[in-house]
């Protein structure tokens, strides 16, 4: 049976403008890290996860060339769904997709040069089954790569016809405003900045947040629920289905004393908004006006529709805010530091 997408999709969210463009995105964007990849025995699940959240308004789904796994069965995967249900809705949805990290063998499978970037995208386009895409990242900073070289690339996937805006992930404050200068000069903006964040990684908080601001960049939080951490999933003991169990992205090390304290007490805050936590944990990266949009993942069905649910409560009180800064604390868990180190 051919999906239909619901009629009245569109006056369930508020969308938010991405910096100074004109492009809106959806306060929760759904993305394909995890679970579409052609080793996932959820398939049938990510398939009614993607139908659910564009019936709820989210219009933006997120992937990147080496997401799986395998590299780039997520973007396969994605791209049969483009080619038959979505297909028809093509013109409201945005899709990003990014080329940074490892992808093939050889020197020209990652990093940040012309070459990898314009081949990435390229294929990045037949898996997907699309003639361009909506937003294309450079994945992560090339300390190696003149940054020239990846502006030109970034600029050219745009004159192209192959994506009709760019933006970077993980990128410090520092080479952000190189990179925008960059792009500017090739009569390209930055569109957006994608990096991780959330109530237990806030390294943003220090000067990109503030620069993004600035500039007029938007801003899309990747990791706002610290891949599970910020909820009570961990609460008891490790799950046999989690990223911990699985050894994917996340250490057991990380599950301490200290953690599981901040957790109850954060739990508790949550409660009392009658949100839960990980509703609370969206509502609070939201809480700034830069910020564009979440950047979720999924396992089910169910936890994407708590996870929209947030929306129902995105305001805080100075009191709450302040009770949050106390048990909202920096976990050292920011995987993709490197890249912003820079």
């Amino acid at each position: 049976m051919t999906y239909k997408a619901h009629s009245n999709r569109y006056s369930k969210l508020n969308y938010r403008r991405c910096g100074n463009s004109g492009l809106q995105l959806p306060p929760i964007t759904l993305g394909l890290w995890h679970n579409f990849g052609g080793k996932s025995k959820m398939l049938n699940e990510s398939k009614k996860m993607l139908f659910r959240a564009f019936d709820r308004g989210v219009t933006h789904f997120d992937l990147a060339n080496n997401y799986g796994p395998p590299y780039g069965s997520a973007e396969s995967n994605f791209g049969k769904v483009m080619n038959t249900d979505f297909k028809k809705y093509r013109d409201e949805l945005i899709i990003s997709t990014k080329a940074g990290y490892d992808m093939w063998p050889g020197p020209y499978g990652e990093w940040g040069s012309k070459k990898y970037l314009t081949a990435s995208l390229d294929q990045s386009l037949k898996r997907m089954k699309l003639d361009y895409v909506d937003i294309f990242y450079s994945h992560r900073f090339d300390p190696l790569t003149p940054l020239e070289e990846t502006a030109d690339a970034l600029a050219q996937s745009i004159r192209s016809g192959k994506a009709l805006y760019v933006g970077i992930s993980s990128y410090s404050s520092k080479q952000t405003i190189k990179m925008n200068k960059l792009l500017k000069q090739r009569g390209v903006n930055c569109l957006i900045h994608q990096p991780s964040y959330s109530m237990i990684n806030r390294w943003i908080e220090k000067d990109l947040i503030q620069t993004l601001k600035k500039l007029g960049i938007g801003c899309i939080a990747f990791s706002p629920l610290a891949q599970g951490m910020l909820s009570d999933k961990y609460l008891k003991k490790i799950p046999k289905v989690s990223r911990v169990a699985d050894n994917s992205s996340l250490d057991m090390k990380l599950i301490t004393k200290k953690y599981l304290n901040n957790l109850k007490n954060l739990i508790k805050i949550a409660k009392k908004r009658e949100q839960t936590l990980p509703q609370m944990a969206l509502s609070w990266v939201l809480r700034h006006p830069t910020m564009t949009s979440a950047l979720i993942g999924a396992r089910t069905v169910k936890q994407l529709d708590d996870c929209l649910d947030s929306q129902n409560n995105l305001g805080f009180s100075k009191t709450e805010l302040k009770e949050i800064d106390k048990f909202a604390i920096d976990q050292n868990i920011n995987l993709w530091s490197q890249s912003s180190s820079y």
